[in-house]
């Protein structure tokens, strides 16, 4: 099928690629625009892993507050130019990680946040609830790995699944998001305050 400017540009409205991108992937695909999308989603996937090692100094500062005004957050979300920073776009990815905090209350934004001693305590717990099971070493390690993932998950902002579509994480809504507004993204910090 031959590439025609309208499906160009239909496919530039839709992923926001560039106009030449657009073309090399509806020309790759022979005109399918839902291979020539996949192609574009994991070029920018890839050039976002690129981009997570630039400097995010810039950004905003959002906060959100639940119904009832009984439960709010505030979330710091950094991108590399204040021209970003102003976007529609950008102040909707921010609203959506306020409103996450406050749905799912992580305690850190990523593991690396975790204190170790914290770490060394929840895993202590887990050899304590499994010692009188006799089972090898190894097995109690594979045991452990998956109940720290599971700790992970519910406690760090980067590893949950998104309120709004939970076949996806946080840290995979960061890597669309940089690849589509083509700077770094970084979720700095947050609070959460709840009147109990």
């Amino acid at each position: 099928m031959a590439v025609t400017t309208e499906m160009i540009k239909q496919l530039r409205q839709e992923t926001g690629a560039g106009v030449l991108d657009c073309k090399k992937a509806l020309d790759a695909t022979g005109g399918d625009m839902e291979k020539a999308k996949d192609i574009l989603k994991e070029k920018g996937l890839a050039a976002a892993a690129k981009k997570a090692e630039r400097t995010a100094a810039d950004g905003r500062v959002e906060a959100y507050i639940h119904a009832g005004d009984k439960l709010g957050t505030l979330v710091e979300v950094n991108c590399e130019t204040d021209f970003v920073a102003r976007t529609a776009k950008f102040q909707a990815l921010c609203h959506d990680i306020a409103m996450q905090i406050a749905a799912t209350n992580p305690l850190w934004v990523s593991r690396d946040d975790i204190p170790e001693e914290i770490l060394e305590t929840e895993k202590q717990e887990y050899r304590a609830q499994m010692a009188g099971e006799n089972k090898p070493e190894a097995i109690m390690e594979r045991i452990i790995e998956g109940k720290m993932a599971k700790f992970y998950q519910q406690n760090c902002l980067l590893e949950q699944p998104w309120i709004r579509d939970d076949s996806k994480t946080i840290q995979e809504l960061l890597a669309e998001s940089i690849a589509e507004m083509g700077e770094n993204i970084v979720i700095r910090r947050f609070a959460r305050f709840q009147i109990s």
